[in-house]
């Protein structure tokens, strides 16, 4: 005979079940507060500093070329077309050296017509002066004729005079007064005659004179005309060598226009090129070093130009030292200018991304070296290789100071 059974208990199966829902639970919780794994970056491609506490050098650096101290720019003093070049760049010149030859027929032909100008008016001065004298000859004679006139009228008047008074006949009251009065006119006109010679004389001086400043102002207008004809015979003028002449012969050249320097003499300075943000720390009289590639020669900064031009400030810096062996007019030079020193500051060497007087991201390791965290660092000052470190970072901290851009979103990366 079957005997029914009673149905199992299904409890174990949800326990079961129950159990492996929580352990998936709890898997997921554990795998959710895990950290993603660090990138890894190549040790090879980092630059790594150590962050140091002592005496931090602020400089400045800009490339520039040698130049030298005093150069002379030969300008035209007249239009013209280039006829002779005899010489070339790098020649040595004397003060009365032969650059080069301009024609220009205008100024020959103003010249001629200044020549003949002052000829003109020489003859002038000589047929003026001519004119004078005669006529002051001629008013000397008149004079004379008429002091003879007045003497023989004054001695007819008094011989009628004294005659009359002893004889009381035989000269008559009218023929006395006929005497008198052509007596006094005679006076009378020799007087005025007397008077127009002092005139003449007077006026003559000043006639001559004015007529003599005309000549020697067209005098000085001829030789104006002939030192400009002279002038294109361009010479150099001082003692040097020749560095620029940008001519060709058949050019024609304008009135001040450029046609060649000249480097006088001396020393050399170096003429550098500092970007803008730089230069607002650099003042006169800075200490300097020139590094030609052959050498390196110590200078001081003698002149800072008031104007940036395409980001840049021009810095002239003149050395204290004679400049390594092969310097010359042009040789591409590096210059390094010190701002100020430092004494007992925190600093590292200048981050490719950093920027002064900023805070920013820097990686730094880990003491195993292994890794290397995100840290957060204020900034000061900076020089060309070195910044100022404010806080943030401690005296023996290594850090990476190269480009890390492509791992700003992350924390912590991985060195291999």
């Amino acid at each position: 005979m079957d005997i029914p059974r009673a149905p199992k208990k299904k409890r174990g199966r949800y326990i079961m079940i129950a159990a492996i829902v929580v352990g998936v639970v709890a898997v997921t919780a554990a795998l959710s507060r895990l950290q993603p794994a660090a990138p890894s970056v190549d040790r090879a491609t980092l630059w790594i500093d150590t962050v140091q506490q002592g005496t931090m050098v602020r400089d400045v650096r800009g490339p520039g070329t040698l130049e030298p101290e005093q150069v002379l720019q030969v300008a035209a003093t007249t239009s013209g077309r280039v006829e002779n070049l005899p010489l070339r760049p790098g020649a040595k010149v004397v003060d009365t050296t032969l650059i080069t030859v301009l024609t220009n027929p205008d100024e020959q032909l103003q010249l001629l017509t200044a020549q003949q100008q002052v000829a003109s008016q020489e003859a002038q001065l000589i047929q003026l002066r001519t004119s004078l004298q005669t006529q002051r000859l001629t008013q000397q004679s008149t004079l004379a004729n008429l002091h003879s006139e007045y003497e023989q009228a004054r001695r007819l008047f008094e011989s009628d005079s004294l005659v009359s008074k002893k004889t009381q006949a035989l000269v008559s009251e009218n023929q006395l007064r006929d005497d008198k009065d052509k007596a006094q006119a005679l006076e009378a006109q020799l007087e005025s005659q007397k008077k127009q010679l002092a005139v003449l004389d007077s006026s003559m001086a000043d006639q001559i004179k004015f007529q003599e400043q005309q000549v020697d102002r067209l005098r000085a207008v001829a030789k104006f005309r002939e030192e400009r004809v002279a002038s294109m015979k361009v010479r150099a003028g001082t003692d040097g060598v020749l560095t620029e002449l940008p001519l060709e012969p058949g050019q024609w050249v304008t009135e001040g226009s450029m046609l060649a320097k000249i480097a006088k003499p001396g020393h050399l300075k170096a003429v550098l090129k500092v970007p803008e943000t730089q230069a607002v720390d650099v003042t006169l009289g800075q200490q300097a070093a020139i590094d030609t590639h052959n050498g390196i020669a110590k200078g001081h900064v003698m002149r800072i130009y008031p104007s940036s031009d395409a980001g840049t400030v021009t810095v002239e810096v003149a050395f204290d030292e004679q400049p390594p062996r092969g310097a010359r007019t042009g040789l591409s030079v590096d210059g390094t200018i010190q701002i100020e020193k430092l004494n007992d500051v925190l600093h590292m060497g200048r981050p490719a991304y950093g920027q002064a007087n900023s805070t920013v991201g820097i990686f730094r390791l880990t003491p195993d070296g292994k890794y290397a965290d995100r840290v957060n660092v204020k900034l000061g000052v900076s020089s060309v290789n070195e910044i100022q470190v404010l806080s943030g970072l401690k005296p023996g901290d290594k850090v990476i100071v190269s480009d890390m851009s492509n791992w700003d979103a992350q924390s912590r990366v991985r060195l291999k």
